[in-house]
């Protein structure tokens, strides 16, 4: 029993280190952190982006392992899900930047001198897909 349970605590922070050092060599190789704060002018405070990524992390992982539950108001969701939404956005937003996703993709089908239509196209699809799925399976 207790050779099972080692090797399930073995198992378990194996794959965490794996899948922390993905996360960083993602983030480190493709220089998403020194891009992000190009982007929006603030280089001066790369080690708030480097510190809250890595906070984030930790308390992401902690609350999504423990049975946590905050008793606070709905309301608080509101700014909540802004921020985390922002944060996803703009990560999202650096690493096309760096891997020149849309440029590419414009070309490819014929958009290359309407890049603006595309760029709106998944700006609003992806506001849509939000709404739908907050709207009709959150509520569910």
């Amino acid at each position: 029993m207790i050779i099972k349970l080692l090797f399930i605590m073995f198992l378990g922070f194996s794959s965490g280190v794996v899948v922390g050092g993905g996360f960083v060599a993602f983030l480190t190789v493709l220089g998403i952190i020194p891009r992000l704060t190009q982007l929006t002018k603030t280089v001066s405070a790369i080690q708030g982006y480097e510190w809250g990524v890595i906070l984030g992390a930790l308390i992401g992982s902690w609350l999504s392992l423990s049975d946590t539950v905050f008793s606070q108001s709905k309301l608080w969701t509101i700014p909540i899900g802004l921020l985390s939404g922002v944060f996803v956005g703009m990560l999202a937003a650096a690493l096309t930047e760096v891997m020149n996703v849309f440029p590419i993709l414009a070309k490819r089908i014929g958009f290359g001198d309407r890049i603006i239509i595309l760029l709106m196209a998944l700006v609003f699809g992806k506001i849509f897909g939000s709404l739908f799925h907050w709207v009709y399976f959150v509520n569910h």
